[in-house]
């Protein structure tokens, strides 16, 4: 299996792909606002074990999220920051040349997105996609400098909530605002859209991260997000 696909069992739905193109390990997530049953995950892991997969790692789920992963033998792999903005108050955007993200950006956008973290977090062309694919709408934006493209954004809408997908900003330019711009761009494109709220997530140790976002008026949740994992096969 090579890209994501979605697997359904009555109404459960989830989306399986490779982690980051690691063929061994098993990506697994939810759809916005489906938490699944634990039948139904015992089902999948069952499959993903035909299918050769050795461990499986969730996206970011919250807390009414994890019940049924628990319950099938998932345990935390990592914690997450959660953070919630109004859209009340939205800075000006600093001057950074932004536009609409197309297909022949998608190899630079995953060479910053390289750069920009490290090998367990880093997206490969389907992470790109299950992002892009992950809400009924989502919006590609990346930031140019000097005539070529150093930062990107993915955001999403479900019903009256956006999701901040990803966020990404060349190293060497980090600290100019482009981050800062991306964001608002984001927050600006929700407003006008009616949503109520933009969450984002961030790793608890990204600390540059999480000063940007609080910056800009995000809000830390009083409960985080966590990564579940499950092993398949032990070695």
């Amino acid at each position: 299996m090579g890209k994501s696909n979605v697997i359904d069992w009555g109404a459960d739905r989830l989306r399986v792909s490779p982690w980051r193109g690691d063929s061994s390990i098993a990506y697994l997530a939810p759809f916005p606002g489906r938490s699944p049953q634990p039948q139904t995950l015992d089902r999948c892991l069952d499959e993903l074990r035909e299918r050769g997969f050795r461990s499986v790692l969730t996206a970011a789920l919250g807390r009414d999220e994890q019940g049924a992963f628990f319950a099938a033998g998932f345990q935390v792999h990592e914690e997450l920051h959660l953070l919630r903005h109004d859209l009340r108050t939205i800075p000006y955007p600093p001057p950074v040349s932004l536009r609409r993200g197309r297909r022949r950006d998608e190899r630079t956008v995953l060479k910053v997105d390289e750069l920009a973290f490290d090998s367990f977090w880093r997206f490969d062309a389907p992470g790109l996609a299950d992002a892009r694919a992950a809400t009924p709408t989502s919006r590609f934006r990346v930031a140019e400098h000097g005539g070529r493209v150093v930062g990107y954004a993915v955001t999403g809408r479900a019903a009256a909530v956006g999701y901040l997908q990803r966020l990404a900003v060349h190293p060497t330019l980090q600290g100019r605002g482009i981050g800062a711009a991306l964001v608002i761009d984001t927050l600006r494109w929700s407003q006008r859209r009616n949503v109520a709220a933009v969450m984002v997530n961030t790793q608890a140790g990204n600390h540059r991260a999480l000063a940007l976002y609080e910056r800009l008026g995000f809000r830390r949740e009083s409960h985080g997000l966590a990564v579940l994992e499950r092993v398949l096969a032990w070695e």
